[in-house]
C-alpha cells in the first residue's frame, strides 16, 4: 500500500474574509476567475468537474470546460445522449467544482442543469474548429466501440462526405446552463483552518452568506 500521509502543504497565499466579499457570489466568482487567470500556473482556468447522479445510482465526476457564465448560471457543452446527458435528463441536480491549486482555491457550485436555447447551441457550434465539429458528430459519446481504428475510420469517412459543405450541429449536441442554488468559496489557510464562505439562494432570490467551519 502506498502511504501518502507525509504529503503535506501549508496554505498561506490568501484569505477570505466577510469584510472583503460582495453580496452576489457571481461577482466573487468573476474576481477569483480573473485573479487565477492573471496569476498563472493553471493551463485551463475554465476546467471544472461536473458531478451527476447516474442511472445506476452512483455519482460520477468528469472534467469539462466552462464556456460562459453570467448572473443566470454556468454553461458547458456536451452530447445530450452521453452518460452525463442521460444522467442530467433523469436528475438535473448537479455539482460543479473548480480547483485552482496555484491560488489554493476551490469553488463548489450546487445547481440545476437545463438545456440552453437551440440558437445559442448553434452559435457556439458554428464558432468551433471544423475538427471539433466533426468530432462531435462522429462520437457516440459514452457508447462502447470496438477500437480506436473504428473511430478514426468514421472520422475519415465523414471528412470525405462533408468536404466543402457546411457542418451543421447535430440535435443531440448542445449546451447546459447550471443555475446555481449554492456556491461555496474555499481559500486555503495555515494549519488546515481554511476559509469557507457559502452563498445560499433564498426563496426571495437573495443570497444568504454563511461561514463554514473547515
Amino acid at each position: 500500500m502506498e502511504d501518502l500521509s507525509n504529503y503535506r502543504k501549508s496554505y498561506e497565499k490568501s484569505e477570505l474574509l466577510e469584510v472583503n466579499i460582495p453580496e452576489d457570489p457571481i461577482n466573487l466568482f468573476n474576481t477569483w476567475f480573473h485573479e487565477v487567470e492573471d496569476f498563472g500556473g493553471v493551463d485551463e482556468v475554465n476546467a471544472m468537474t461536473v458531478s451527476t447522479i447516474g442511472l445506476d445510482g452512483f455519482p460520477k465526476s468528469r472534467v469539462v470546460l466552462l464556456k460562459k457564465y453570467n448572473e443566470e448560471g454556468f454553461i458547458f457543452y456536451t452530447n445530450y445522449n452521453s452518460e452525463k446527458g442521460r444522467a442530467i435528463e433523469n436528475n438535473p441536480n448537479v455539482c460543479l467544482s473548480f480547483f485552482w491549486h496555484s491560488m489554493e482555491r476551490q469553488i463548489i457550485i450546487k445547481g440545476v442543469a437545463k438545456k440552453i436555447a437551440e440558437n445559442l447551441s448553434d452559435g457556439y457550434f458554428e464558432s468551433r474548429p471544423d475538427g471539433s465539429k466533426l468530432g462531435a458528430i462522429v462520437s457516440s459519446q459514452s457508447e462502447v466501440i470496438p477500437s480506436r481504428q473504428f473511430l478514426d475510420d468514421k472520422l475519415k469517412q465523414l471528412e470525405i462526405e462533408l468536404e466543402g459543405k457546411e457542418i451543421a450541429r447535430p440535435k443531440y449536441w448542445g449546451g447546459y446552463m447550471v443555475e446555481p442554488k449554492e456556491i461555496e468559496f474555499w481559500q486555503g489557510r495555515p494549519n488546515r483552518l481554511h476559509d469557507r464562505i457559502r452563498y445560499h439562494l433564498e426563496e426571495d432570490f437573495n443570497w444568504k452568506i454563511d461561514r463554514l467551519s473547515p
